[in-house]
């Protein structure tokens, strides 16, 4: 993929600058991790793992539907739902973020109905919808690990690989925020951004 920003052609006359050209940060430069609350985030979205009627539940979803406010419900509602590894977007009302980006994750099967594909999507559907809107700094949860049960290491690391490629490709989005609830969970999504580190 050509690198050249420039308008002119390159050329001999070209190569003696000696400027660097300025280059967004290695996408794992663009990702952290952090035990919290993904509803006190300040950031330009959240995500939130919903169901595929997007009408709340418990874990995370409840939360972010307690702390946003009755005016979510409705935007959902009108919204009509949600597939599985798809996502959608409304406004955040009551909550730090001014968005809230709802993707639904893959209930575990034992591996073999999707799961891998459909859970990549949740990721891959939520940065693209955010890129769309102009969002710049996104925080995500833990998506299918709790009422789901997806493996925990399995996972985080499908999360972490999937959203570092995606930010290779796609410089719009500043800083990516896995914000997990417990010390477990945050350990195995930083070893799964560390485990990219070496190749990245």
């Amino acid at each position: 993929m050509s690198t050249n920003s420039g308008k002119g052609p390159i050329g001999p006359q070209s190569q003696p600058q000696s400027q660097p050209q300025s280059q967004p940060p290695r996408s794992c430069d663009r990702v952290s991790v952090v035990r919290g609350d993904i509803t006190e985030q300040h950031v330009d979205a959240i995500v939130n793992a919903a169901n595929t009627t997007l009408l709340g539940g418990g874990g995370v979803d409840g939360a972010i539907h307690r702390a946003a406010g009755p005016e979510l419900l409705a935007e959902c509602r009108a919204i009509g739902g949600c597939n599985t590894g798809d996502a959608v977007i409304t406004r955040g009302y009551q909550l730090p973020a001014k968005n809230v980006i709802h993707t639904v994750g893959p209930i575990w099967q034992g591996g073999g109905a999707g799961e891998a594909d459909l859970l990549a999507g949740c990721y891959r559907s939520s940065l693209i919808l955010a890129a769309k809107h102009g969002v710049r700094t996104l925080a995500f949860p833990s998506i299918s690990t709790g009422a789901y049960r997806y493996p925990l290491e399995q996972a985080s690391q499908i999360a972490m690989r999937t959203v570092t490629r995606h930010l290779e490709a796609d410089p719009s989005i500043d800083e990516v925020i896995f914000v997990c609830f417990n010390e477990r969970t945050r350990d195995a999504y930083q070893r799964a951004l560390d485990a990219e580190l070496p190749i990245r």
